[in-house]
């Protein structure tokens, strides 16, 4: 039978947002079309000297327009952007336009994926006491019946690796048969935790937060689902745990969700000129969650690409830059990086090693921000550990051009949560910059930005009000001018990010990007 879905509503004039495209920057001259560009002078130099003219004209005002042009296509659409619906067509729409107008040859390549829409999150504790808990289905979930289901509470020890749930050995024999298993975030993907756990004859999994705040995340794709999975708080989840030790808990769990196929466009866009067979990247997602309008998450890294490629645009106006570069705006990020990976993977293997490196900016104007750059050379030793070879020299020349700048910054791991993954699972060299989703800044954190301690760096995340004043310029200037700084220079000069050797010899991608594949996938 149809599952009945919320309707937007349709506006004549709901194309008029466009209007934002005079904004458009003069038509990008270039060399021969796909041809690589005359090198003028040392490639070092000149990138020097397109960096400087780009941090100058590129920042948070000219960002700002785009991001009130997306605010204005959310309100136009029902309140958010999410893939396969209209507001992210809009979206698309709007970033081709300005991007065309530049002069870029924009395409959109559509994909097919699988649309979800939540219809149900409860967790009611039945026993010992009755409560309600906050409860966030993971996307692609298998569903309840409606009505949930009622089943006692088994708790997965906590391992001391941080790997809690991820084999089989976590799970006692016939301990979690007809149970719901609860299971603490951490070492492996909520995929592998709920598949784990069914395996064990578990009926569901609550999948609790190893750090403060609410927990979202998806299992990826339907094929993946095998038991109803949600995730709640590390609060509400150690609460469960007290409960279940001092002598059992029954609960009833409903977590539904209604799933379809839908098409949706990744929007890219290359320079004319510039070598194709060293192809410098960059990108942010276009697409918001269906609470919202999805301005800082990912408004923000989508208006610093378009702002970054109009000013190139601009300043190299005759295409004279060494190296071709190619901005992506990817969609459905929010349902599981599903258009960066369908990318990646439908790239010949000859075109994947063409690719220099890829930068990802995502989330670069939370209101309580925090300055975090990928943590390539894996310095800060957690998680997933480091980015393939030249990962480590795009974390050092964000962190050092930020530092040019009165600016701290500290790593962020490479944990899976946006659309670098594929690049990384391909030995590509990746980084990028992020300024913080629902983690808690710390007081420390708070002497070296300011903001507030104890509180998350974005409190609207993937919420109604993360609109257009949900948002830091401070931040937001910041970041675009890391984006312009690595545009100007990498145009021109990727000496030094790429080349992984063994023992004096090259490493093959193949081989590169070994320790990064299966990584976690927690979005």
């Amino acid at each position: 039978m149809n599952v009945p879905i919320r309707k937007r509503p349709r506006r004549a004039k709901a194309l008029a947002v466009l209007a934002a495209t005079a904004l458009a920057a003069p038509l990008f001259l270039s060399t021969a079309d796909g041809g690589p560009a005359s090198a003028v002078g040392d490639p070092g130099k000149e990138g020097d000297k397109l960096a400087r003219k780009l941090v100058q004209r590129t920042g948070a005002k000219g960002a700002m327009k785009h991001m009130v042009a997306l605010q204005a296509i959310a309100r136009a659409s029902g309140g958010d952007r999410a893939a396969g619906f209209e507001g992210h067509e809009r979206s698309a729409k709007y970033a081709g336009a300005v991007l065309k107008a530049a002069g870029y040859k924009v395409t959109y390549r559509n994909f097919e994926f699988t649309y979800r829409e939540t219809l149900a999150e409860k967790l009611n504790v039945l026993t010992p006491e009755q409560r309600d808990v906050p409860i966030t289905l993971m996307t692609y979930t298998k569903s309840t019946p409606v009505g949930g289901i009622e089943a006692p509470v088994a708790e997965v020890p906590v391992d001391a690796d941080g790997t809690t749930g991820c084999e089989a050995g976590d799970y006692a024999a016939g301990a979690f048969t007809g149970k719901i298993a609860l299971i603490r975030r951490g070492g492996c993907s909520f995929a592998q935790k709920q598949a784990t756990a069914a395996d064990a004859g578990a009926v569901g999994a609550v999948i609790y937060n190893n750090v403060d705040g609410a927990l979202n995340g998806t299992l990826g794709e339907p094929a993946a689902a095998r038991i109803p999975t949600g995730g709640v708080s590390k609060a509400d989840g150690e609460e469960l745990s007290s409960l279940v030790a001092k002598g059992g808990v029954t609960v009833k769990l409903e977590v539904r969700e209604h799933q379809e196929q839908r098409t949706t466009p990744n929007v890219l866009a290359e320079t004319r000129g510039g070598d194709p067979d060293n192809v410098v990247m960059l990108g942010a997602h276009l697409d918001s969650v269906s609470d919202g309008p999805g301005i800082n998450d990912n408004g923000s890294g989508t208006a610093g690409i378009l702002e970054a490629a109009r000013q190139l645009a601009k300043a190299d106006h005759k295409g004279r830059h060494a190296n071709k570069v190619r901005f992506a705006l990817w969609s459905a990020e929010e349902l599981g990086l599903v258009g960066s990976e369908k990318y990646v993977e439908q790239l010949p293997p000859a075109e994947r090693e063409k690719i220099a490196l890829y930068l990802n900016f995502d989330m670069i104007a939370s209101p309580n921000y925090g300055l975090f750059a990928y943590d390539g050379d894996d310095s800060d030793g957690t998680g997933a550990g480091p980015g393939p070879e030249g990962s480590a020299q795009l974390e050092k020349d964000i962190v050092d051009f930020l530092a040019g700048r009165g600016l701290k910054t500290r790593g962020t791991d490479f944990d899976g949560r946006s659309d670098y993954g594929a690049f990384i699972a391909n030995g590509i060299p990746a980084g990028g910059t992020f300024t913080g989703a629902e983690g808690i800044k710390t007081e420390e954190q708070r002497k070296l930005w300011g903001g507030k301690a104890g509180v998350a760096y974005d409190p609207c995340y993937h919420q109604a009000c993360d609109d257009i004043r949900n948002v830091s310029t401070k931040a937001l200037d910041a970041n675009v001018k890391v984006i312009a700084n690595a545009v100007g220079h990498y145009a021109w000069d990727t000496g030094g990010i790429g080349g992984a050797t063994k023992d004096g010899k090259s490493l093959s991608r193949e081989e590169s990007s070994a320790p990064y594949r299966g990584g976690l996938l927690v979005r």
